[in-house]
């Protein structure tokens, strides 16, 4: 090649690969507790190998199509490819900056099936910095070379002379230019050359991770796929000795009957039904070890604090999938929700009826008010509303919003719908009714410092303290509402249910965080906390593992009611939990990780992405300790074929899916 050729490729090789090293390294460097050298280092292999063969191949290419029309197809990819893997570097880069996960093919799988912004959400609060860095970098990525070519051959007095005559490269010598850029690609795609510690997604160049994960099938997946069809009366027979049983009389842990679905469930009076109100407070990215019941060190929301000692509390409440939309299923509708994107958004989504459409039949008015804006979330909350039952559905689109604070990504603080809920009280409180206040404060943003009842210094970490603060505005709006309720008289006869739709994850462990892929703890363990002011006077407590699923059943039995024609999968908490009960929970990137708990012992399964966990809660709830090395390789397969099994069966409910990352059979166009 001629020295302007080699200008030419260099000018922008050479911050290509500069650029993707330094984003590489600013998330090694983010990683919990620094990582040393040598592990950083191994963190980077993946990295330099991609660079290395994506140059050669481009050096190759050069070489073979030296002058006329293959000369400039091969200049038009150059430039073309280099910006696509900028923009799929800078994505991923803040992608894990924001969850804590690595991006790969599902995820982009994800929002090009969505297209209308909700996919998108990770980027919604990406700073304008970013955005100018990344314009800058396309920018230089297809303006640059040319330009600064010219200006070298003007330095060097190359302009308006003829490139000089160089050899030309022989086949063998671009056959092998191009095998060691096949070598070094391939190399790329291996998760780590460096002892255990760098065997995770993080070790992989983010380019080479997409590729990888758009045609890998994990092999304990794939094993239980090409077992599916002859494995069906196994799931069966797993459905109908799981949890499922019955909330009337036979009361929890009676015996399982799992035959009969919830599909034609009704609700039916009894001599011990009374008509009261039910309240629903829907508490957003709140996650347990961060409120005053679960903490009472911890002074967020000491208004919850004192109510739940009048109340029944969840001591290990528990989310199947950490995404407000499936929380919301799970508690209003009774049953597990489906773990890929979608069916509870589309009419007839949801296998089961619930509980506003059970009120409903029985005369209930059932209203579904929220704090975050319809239209920032695609106006699916309303549709969501819809397919719940509710009558009624009230956002701030359709609020007064002056004087009322922004605080998350989506959404108001949560006085915004005192207004419109004293309203509708007014105009439908002489009548039984079912009420949704959809919260959206703890949700990521927490743009709740400072704000209208002061300031509090929770925490050092700067945003884990703003998150607190925003729980204690929260608890704030729970005072301001009970306080409503009271002076319309109609607390006495409400019966109040607050939950965290899922908890929220700020990097303890493996960088995870927020919520969706946060699969310890931190990101399934939510308050439940049931207020009536008839019952619990001396406080109550739940003490074994519940779920979600569990609200359905248990309003159910305390306004008298019984379910016919069908059952529901959950336990009323008003009667012990039983204690060989196992939890299921599944992360919202498709094959990302699952977890279940059975007793204190809680296992997590990573799929490729990292080894297996064990954790034992009663001794490590942090989980700090991984026990997997100590537990036999039986234990841990027979865990982790439950949970494939698990998964097959919940989403068999609402259709067919499939397995190689969205977008999906089922899933929201």
């Amino acid at each position: 090649m001629s020295r302007r050729d080699w200008t030419y490729l260099l000018s922008l090789i050479v911050p290509f690969i500069a650029y993707n090293l330094t984003l590489k390294a600013l998330d090694v460097a983010s990683q919990p507790g620094g990582p040393g050298l040598g592990e950083a280092l191994g963190l980077m292999w993946s990295e330099v190998f991609f660079n290395l063969g994506y140059t050669l191949f481009w050096v190759g290419l050069f070489a073979v199509s030296r002058k006329g029309f293959a000369r400039w197809v091969a200049v038009f990819f150059f430039h073309a490819a280099t910006m696509l893997v900028v923009v799929v570097t800078t994505l991923a880069h803040q992608h894990f900056q924001q969850t804590g996960a690595t991006l790969d093919y599902g995820v982009i799988a994800g929002w090009v099936s969505r297209l209308d912004g909700l996919g998108l959400d990770p980027f919604r609060e990406v700073s304008r910095s970013v955005w100018v860095i990344l314009a800058a970098a396309l920018f230089y990525a297809a303006f640059g070379p040319p330009l600064l070519t010219r200006a070298v051959g003007w330095w060097r007095g190359w302009l308006g002379t003829s490139p000089a005559r160089t050899a030309g490269v022989s086949f063998l010598g671009s056959l092998a230019i191009f095998l060691l850029a096949l070598g070094f690609g391939s190399l790329s795609l291996l998760v780590s050359l460096e002892p255990a510690g760098t065997d995770t997604p993080l070790a992989r160049d983010r380019f080479a991770d997409i590729i990888s994960t758009a045609t890998e099938e994990t092999p304990a997946e794939q094993a239980s796929m090409e077992t599916e069809d002859t494995s069906m009366e196994a799931v069966e027979e797993a459905t109908v000795g799981e949890e499922a049983t019955s909330t009337g009389e036979n009361g929890p842990g009676a015996g399982p009957v799992a035959e009969r679905s919830a599909a034609d469930a009704v609700l039916s009076p009894s001599s011990r039904t009374e008509r009261r109100n039910v309240v629903l407070v829907h508490l957003e990215s709140t996650r347990a070890r961060s409120t005053t019941p679960y903490n009472e060190g911890l002074k967020t929301m000491p208004f919850l604090g004192e109510l739940a000692k009048q109340s029944l509390l969840a001591e290990r409440a528990h989310v199947i999938v950490a995404r407000s939309s499936k929380g919301s299923t799970a508690i209003n509708c009774g049953v597990e929700p489906p773990h890929y994107p979608g069916p509870e958004f589309e009419p007839g989504g949801i296998p089961s009826p619930c509980l506003a459409g059970l009120l409903k039949e029985q005369g209930y008015k059932t209203v579904y008010f929220q704090s975050v804006s319809n239209a920032a979330n695609s106006y699916w909350d309303d549709d969501l509303a819809r397919n719940f039952g509710y009558e009624e559905f009230y956002s701030p689109d359709t609020m007064d919003t002056e004087g009322f604070q922004i605080t998350n990504s989506f959404g108001f603080e949560e006085d915004i719908m005192l207004g419109p809920s004293e309203g509708w009280l007014r105009e439908n409180g002489d009548e039984p009714f079912l009420a949704q206040y959809f919260t959206g404060t703890g949700h990521y943003g927490y743009d709740c410092v400072p704000n209208r009842y002061g300031y509090e210094n929770f925490s050092e970490d700067e945003e884990l303290d703003r998150y607190h603060n925003c729980l204690r505005m929260l608890d704030f709006f729970l005072q301001n509402l009970f306080d409503q309720y009271k002076k319309l008289g109609l607390y006495e006869d409400t019966i109040f249910v607050m939950y965290g739709d899922h908890g929220e994850g700020f990097r303890e462990h493996n960088g995870r965080y927020m919520h969706g892929d946060t699969i310890y703890e931190e990101g399934l363990h939510v308050p439940l906390i049931i207020h009536d002011p008839k019952r619990f006077q001396g406080g109550e407590r739940s003490t074994g593992l519940s779920s979600q699923i569990d609200v359905l059943p248990t309003v159910a039995e305390m306004l008298g009611f019984e379910v016919q024609n069908g059952e529901y999968p959950g336990y009323s908490l008003l009667h012990p939990l039983p204690g060989e009960r196992v939890l299921r929970a599944n992360c919202i990137t498709d094959r990302k990780c699952m977890a279940s708990i059975k007793g204190d012992e809680k296992y997590i399964y990573h799929y490729d992405e990292l080894p297996d966990e064990f954790f034992d809660l009663s001794k490590d709830p942090l989980e700090k300790d991984n026990l997997a090395d100590e537990r036999s390789k039986e234990e841990l397969d027979e865990r982790r074929e439950d949970l494939l099994t698990w998964r097959q069966r919940d989403d068999a409910e609402y259709g067919p899916v499939t397995f190689e990352g969205a977008p999906y059979r089922g899933a929201e166009e």
